[in-house]
């Protein structure tokens, strides 16, 4: 395995850059820093047929959530609810614009971008609650999107994958909303950050051990039980009778292992799962579209394995 050249360059500016880890910043000026992130590593310009940003009904307040419509549409299209990555502290709809824009292209669906409550302001489950309630509202108002309430998918990165799954379960366990798939894109599965690939990418590759402890830290202080299984969706007693999967890993991430797991976990409960390990990539590369050609690949493959299982 050795590590993708462009990623390399990543890494390696990244190192150069002067300032304090994200860890060591108050959550604020971590949003911010990320906000910049994105906006040097995914400037790629992707049309989309046309976005609306609006707000629904929430548990605590209400959710803003921007909905993409494709260039090309005809007829009732499938729904990807998408819920984004970082660390559920950092992140919003604006820092996964691109990721998404490229997604409702490439799957030929409506995706419902959900900018859900963050830590430590709204620790767990928050989040949790948040998307479930942006999942019910997608089934409900589908056809008012121009979506098809027969095929919903959800999915996610990082954090986001995390929330997909766990969204996976809880609508199994309540007998919520039909989905279709999910789509789990280097998802965090397991609170206990004791795997191999914690050992040996925990620092240097962009996400840090330190990192993905103090998101933990905001999420799931102390006193809170960090195993249960809508936080630790790899921790579920049964994951049987659930959606079909498409789980992506990168070679170079501390949640690399984790994520095979959760696949490994899926499969062995008779669950439909596609596992695609991206070797040479570190964490976060799906928004990195304008400097990374694996990312642009990858989104592709995740899209067209998403619009064959909701066909």
């Amino acid at each position: 395995m050795t590590l993708d050249p462009q990623a390399k360059a990543i890494l390696d500016q990244l190192a150069a850059a002067e300032g304090p880890a994200l860890y060591d910043l108050p959550p604020d000026e971590a949003r911010r820093t990320y906000e910049a992130m994105a906006q040097v590593f995914d400037t790629v310009d992707i049309p989309i047929g046309s976005t609306s940003d609006q707000l629904i009904k929430g548990p605590a307040s209400d959710i803003p959530v921007r909905i993409y419509t494709p260039i090309a549409t005809g007829g009732a299209l499938p729904i990807l609810v998408y819920f984004h990555g970082g660390g559920w502290v950092i992140g919003n709809i604006a820092t996964h614009d691109k990721l998404c824009r490229a997604l409702a292209n490439e799957a030929h669906c409506i995706v419902l971008s959900v900018d859900y409550r963050l830590a430590p302001e709204a620790p767990f489950p928050a989040a949790v609650d948040d998307c479930y309630a942006a999942l019910e509202w997608a089934e409900k108002n589908a056809s008012e999107i121009g979506g098809d309430a027969n095929r919903i998918a959800v999915g996610g990165d990082s954090a986001g994958g995390n929330l997909a799954a766990v969204l996976a379960l809880k609508a199994r366990n309540e007998k919520g909303p039909e989905i279709s798939f999910q789509l789990l894109i280097y998802p965090v599965t397991d609170a206990r950050m004791d795997t191999g690939s914690y050992r040996a990418f925990g620092e240097g590759h962009l996400l840090e051990a330190r990192t993905m402890a103090w998101f933990f830290d905001q999420y799931a202080p102390e006193g809170l039980d960090r195993e249960q299984p809508y936080l630790s969706p790899l921790r579920a007693k049964t994951l049987k009778n659930l959606p079909p999967a498409y789980v992506v890993t990168a070679g170079y991430d501390v949640l690399r292992d984790e994520g095979k797991a959760y696949a490994d976990a899926l499969r062995e409960a008779g669950v439909e799962v596609t596992h695609v390990n991206y070797e040479g990539m570190v964490h976060g590369f799906f928004n990195m579209q304008a400097v990374l050609d694996t990312a642009r690949t990858a989104i592709k493959d995740a899209a067209k394995a998403m619009e064959k299982a909701l066909a």
